[in-house]
């Protein structure tokens, strides 16, 4: 990959890495049959998934345009600090552009603790993620790649008692329908990239007066006095409309998935429904310093998105039919507002008159 400016100045992502990584853990133990099974086994799935999506969305996506990889946690912590190295590398030119050149020792310690600080997070979501598809992976004649990690798919599976070749292509569905999202929808990627671009563009440069907000605000949150993440505290009036914008998009893509994977599962998943109550109740029952984390990196938001856009989707489909909620793909001004999502009747009326 290339050398953004992330690399170099403020943020050590190589430290990152090695700091996600130590803290993330290997996973489960299983034997070298057992890891060669589940490998094998996501692969299958996530190929078997592209026409069982195709054929219950009506999106068409090029077979294989987006390499599959399954990796362990370490793997999905490095793909993650590659993507946020590039996508937030202009960022980081402003601020040192705002500061001025730090000098070396200065930009080093900083960098560390900047770096760390990250690692830990990574780390923490490393352990949790399923599968994910990065859109923004750029490479010729790749659209994409889609990451399901084998140690986490493993551990849910048998923490929920779910049958394994079930609980896999269950996982493979949801991530293969952001594939197809994508991928049969070509504009997609580019709007997403716009509105990083513009989000990230609006950011604030006064460090000083924003340190002091976050602590502040951090204070608040974990007192309960205030909702909302990490996220909010960075958030102009431009920008909580960028994010509103986004947590629309967001939401139809991840409730899209989630429809998806339990409108496709009762024909080729036989314990469909008791993976997705146990699912469900797992999302629940989280421990003090799980929620805590969970809050302030906007983990219970993104829940949020899972139900609130599948409501949208289900709504959508009973009134229009399959064919009338596909307008949502046709452009950027199909897609639902975050009023929309909340109230599916508002983007029914808009787009359907």
């Amino acid at each position: 990959m290339s050398e953004p400016a992330a690399r170099a100045g403020m943020i050590d992502w190589d430290l990152a890495v090695k700091v996600g990584s130590r803290l993330v853990g290997e996973g489960p133990r299983v034997s070298r049959d057992e890891a060669r099974d589940a490998v094998a086994e996501l692969r299958a799935g996530a190929d078997r998934s592209t026409a069982l999506v195709r054929d219950y969305t009506g999106l068409v996506a090029t077979d294989r345009s987006a390499p599959v990889l399954v990796v362990d946690r370490p793997g999905w912590i490095q793909a993650n600090a590659d993507a946020f190295s590039e996508i937030i590398g202009p960022l980081v030119e402003r601020l040192q552009g705002k500061k001025g050149a730090p000098g070396p020792v200065a930009e080093a310690i900083g960098s560390r603790i900047t770096g760390a600080e990250v690692g830990a997070m990574l780390g923490f979501l490393g352990s949790k993620v399923l599968g994910q598809f990065d859109p923004f992976h750029d490479r010729p004649g790749e659209q994409g790649r889609l990451l399901l990690v084998a140690p986490n798919v493993v551990h849910v599976e048998r923490e929920l008692g779910a049958d394994p070749t079930d609980f896999r292509l269950w996982v493979c569905l949801h991530e293969e329908t952001h594939r197809v999202q994508f991928t049969a929808v070509p504009w997609m990627t580019d709007h997403l990239r716009g509105e990083m671009e513009t989000l990230l563009g609006s950011v604030r440069t006064d460090v000083g007066e924003l340190l002091g907000d976050v602590v502040r605000t951090l204070g608040e949150l974990r007192k309960g006095e205030r909702d909302g993440s990490l996220v909010d505290l960075f958030a102009t009036e431009e920008q909580r409309a960028t994010i509103d914008r986004v947590t629309g998009v967001m939401s139809l893509l991840e409730g899209h998935a989630d429809v998806v994977m339990d409108g496709v599962g009762p024909e080729v998943i036989p314990s469909v429904a008791e993976i997705r109550k146990r699912f469900t109740r797992r999302r629940q029952g989280v421990g003090p310093l799980d929620r805590v984390l969970r809050r302030l990196l906007g983990l219970d938001q993104k829940m949020a998105q899972y139900r609130d856009g599948a409501v949208f989707v289900r709504t959508v489909v009973d009134k229009v039919g399959m064919d009338g909620f596909n307008a949502v793909w046709t452009a950027p001004e199909q897609l639902p507002s975050k009023a929309e999502i909340l109230d599916p009747a508002l983007w029914v009326a808009r787009v359907h008159g």
